[in-house]
């Protein structure tokens, strides 16, 4: 039984459930990894305040982004709602942003996979996993949505689930004086710094958004989806950062033997407690990669929508806006995607990947808070089914800690910074040159 629309071609099988795992799992992954590298920039105090006040902007964000999600539930996202609320041009904008943050973790998360596989079988190069991964994933992408996001809820549930008994296993050894070891290695400026690391926690929950017309009935759902989500994950992030720094300082978490910084803080937390050949610490290893999995699978799948809505308005290529006849799944937009994330991957630069999609993050949640502010005075009657609590006070909290967070990142990556903002130029440029807009 077919439920597509003429020319859409995204069948509507997902349920709030599946939502919840989706939600988390876009995420989760940032519990495994790439967080600690925030220590390393402030110590247990500068990414933990970072971390309150980014999980404060998530918090008002993801409320005001529902609102846009209910009244506008397309595939494209920030890309619908800002094209909606100041017209193709920010619209455009909006859309890169969106598609940097979306393309551009996933190769982030496939050196975690790499890395962690590498930890089980060391005779086998980093970069092998990583790109079978890709291969792997974008085929369940291609495969259907409801395949992806059943495939998706499982491995949530059991990456949940090992970060709940990693913190059983650790929060015994907890004494708060690690906490206090060199908390505090730059001062204010260590905060600032933690930022990209903090918002790593959350990057990625706003996907959520980019499956609304592959939702049952998205105008309730989509709310029930952002609300049980960010509570998971805001109760996950505090319980694994206390437990990871608090067995034996925030340094054991980010230096391995080399002194170099480590993709797997988690593993050398129980180590510590457990010793590298235990069989917990195996474990965690092992299971582990679920947590990886399952942020992998579903950012390639917002990916792939993000990538579609621009196919399908004509400002990508139009052939990355088709869907496959057989699985109603966009798949030469997931196919472009593996290609552009393999290319990052050999950059192998783990930190510079994270904070380029965090940057793509950042102007997103701008966009979208203006969105929300613009659409409330234009267009006052639009249907609401969810509406913001609030207003205008969390809209207005959410992007003014992001407008910081941003200001910030430019600060402190200064080259990072040009590279994005000269990929958005490049790509504008080639927009308006090329873009024909199509009578509807």
């Amino acid at each position: 039984m077919e439920h597509t629309h003429q020319g859409e071609g995204l069948k509507k099988t997902l349920t709030p459930l599946m939502l919840w795992g989706l939600g988390v799992g876009y995420v989760i992954s940032g519990m495994y990894f790439g967080w600690n590298i925030g220590l390393d920039k402030g110590g247990t105090i500068g990414l933990g305040i970072a971390t309150f006040f980014i999980l404060i902007m998530y918090i008002t964000f993801s409320l005001s982004y529902s609102e846009l999600a209910c009244a506008i539930p397309k595939a494209g996202g920030a890309f619908d709602y800002t094209r909606r609320a100041f017209g193709n041009d920010i619209g455009f904008i909006s859309g890169m942003a969106q598609w940097i943050e979306f393309v551009f973790a996933p190769p982030a998360i496939a050196l975690g996979i790499g890395a962690y596989f590498h930890i089980l079988m060391p005779m086998v190069d980093t970069m092998v996993f990583a790109v079978i991964a890709y291969f792997l994933f974008t085929g369940i992408n291609i495969l259907g949505v409801k395949i992806s996001a059943t495939f998706e809820l499982i491995i949530t549930i059991i990456a949940v689930a090992e970060l709940t008994l990693f913190a059983s296993l650790t929060l015994p050894h907890f004494h708060a004086e690690n906490l206090k070891m060199n908390p505090f290695p730059h001062g204010v400026e260590g905060i600032f710094a933690a930022i990209p690391f903090a918002i790593w926690f959350f990057l990625g929950m706003e996907g959520l958004a980019n499956v609304a017309e592959e939702t049952i009935n998205p105008q309730k759902n989509i709310t029930k989806g952002f609300a049980y989500s960010m509570a998971t994950l805001g109760v996950l992030a505090a319980m694994t950062f206390l437990s990871a720094t608090g067995v034996g300082g925030w340094e054991k978490v980010v230096y391995d033997k080399a002194g170099n910084i480590s993709d797997s803080p988690l593993p050398m937390a129980l180590g510590q407690i457990t010793g590298d050949s235990a069989f917990f610490y195996h474990m965690l290893v092992s299971v582990g990669l679920f947590g990886f999995v399952a942020s992998f699978n579903g950012l390639l799948l917002a990916a792939g929508r993000a990538t579609y809505e621009f196919g399908k308005s004509g400002q990508f290529p139009r052939v990355l806006g088709k869907v496959n006849s057989k699985f109603s799944t966009p798949h030469w937009a997931l196919v472009f995607n593996m290609g552009v994330g393999i290319i990052a991957l050999f950059t192998g630069r783990t930190g510079d990947i994270i904070t380029i999609s965090v940057f793509g993050a950042i102007t997103l949640y701008i966009v979208s808070c203006l969105s929300l502010l613009q659409l409330r005075k234009t267009e006052p009657n639009m249907e609401r089914p969810f509406r913001v609590p609030m207003y205008p006070l969390f809209p207005l909290i959410a992007l003014t800690i992001a407008a910081i967070a941003l200001v910030a990142m430019i600060y402190y990556n200064l080259l990072l910074a040009g590279i994005y903002f000269g990929v958005i130029a490049v790509a504008f440029v080639a927009y308006k040159i090329f873009y024909k807009p199509t009578a509807h």
